[in-house]
């Protein structure tokens, strides 16, 4: 795995908003939307008629638009369809932070998605894992497979929850509340954190209940997930709220990572914060609390 993916793990990435790949105008405005990620989108944003235009539009931003800091995925279309070669042949070469591959059931499809994304690498000169792979879990086997998936190639940096096609597969519906998602999510952090690999929960489809897409994003947060899909801009600064860590908890994690690295210096080999020992698991997650809250903005005198 090349040091770029192993520098997009480290980064916060609390929002992913999805642009249709056949909207031109919103691509070059991504920016200004203010996520940490988009998601171009070639599968389900964008009608069958449009899918060759699509393609096109996005591998032509790719190669020559300046996206700044924003992470850049591309969702191309599933493997069992007609677009997969064409999107893979036409995308890769353009190097994209990463592909978004959805409706993975097995290791398999991993499998055989980084075998034919290694052979157009090649092909152009590109170095072998330049381009990461986030496999998206949208039918019960990927969700019971989901720790098999993320182990199946080092080119995997992220799981992906779909809950629309999810629920369809399981035969329920998607409640306000979300409790027919709560084994899947939780199932999918767990596979994500023990493979070492980011997490990312499903979206939240409507755009005019941000007090429900809040209240689903602290539940996400709180269950340990790395970001959350957005359908629309609107949706972005409330995830970003939801993902504020109280000035309490960055006071803590500054404390401990302060006493890591002092302990790292002198060659200590046990830290204490506040009188209490401090693992490596609890460094670990201070130092990704501590990159969160550098998104915000804190007043010193803030109530906590």
């Amino acid at each position: 795995m090349t040091g770029k993916n192993e520098n997009m793990k480290n980064r916060p990435c609390r929002s992913m908003l999805y642009i249709p790949g056949d909207s031109p105008g919103m691509i070059q405005n991504a920016e200004v939307f203010g996520a940490d990620s988009i998601l171009l989108d070639l599968e389900d944003a964008v009608a069958a008629s449009e899918k060759d235009a699509a393609r096109k539009i996005v591998s032509s931003f790719l190669r020559g638009f300046d996206f700044g800091p924003l992470i850049v995925t591309v969702r191309i279309n599933a493997a069992d369809t007609e677009y997969f070669e064409r999107d893979l042949e036409e995308i890769i070469p353009c190097r994209p932070d990463a592909v978004r591959l959805p409706k993975c059931s097995s290791p398999n499809d991993v499998k055989e998605a980084d075998a034919r994304i290694s052979e157009i690498e090649k092909k152009n000169g590109i170095p072998a894992g330049s381009v990461a792979l986030h496999a998206m879990l949208e039918t019960a086997l990927g969700v019971e497979d989901a720790f098999a998936v993320a182990t199946a190639s080092p080119r995997v940096t992220a799981l992906t929850l779909g809950g629309q096609d999810l629920t369809a597969d399981m035969g329920v519906q998607k409640t306000r509340e979300g409790w027919e998602l709560f084994y899947a999510r939780s199932r999918v952090v767990l596979a994500a954190r023990a493979a070492g690999v980011m997490a990312f929960d499903t979206v939240w489809t409507d755009i005019n209940d941000p007090d429900g897409l809040y209240q689903e994003s602290k539940q996400i947060v709180e269950l340990g997930f790395s970001g959350k899909a957005a359908i629309h801009p609107s949706q972005i600064e409330v995830i970003h709220r939801a993902y504020r860590p109280s000035y309490k908890e960055v006071r803590k994690a500054r404390r401990i990572a302060e006493a890591a690295e002092e302990a790292a210096r002198v060659g200590k080999g046990v830290i204490s914060v506040d009188g209490k020992m401090v693992d490596a698991p609890v460094v670990a997650r201070a130092l990704r609390l501590s990159a969160t809250a550098s998104l915000y903005d804190y007043e010193e005198d803030e109530e906590i």
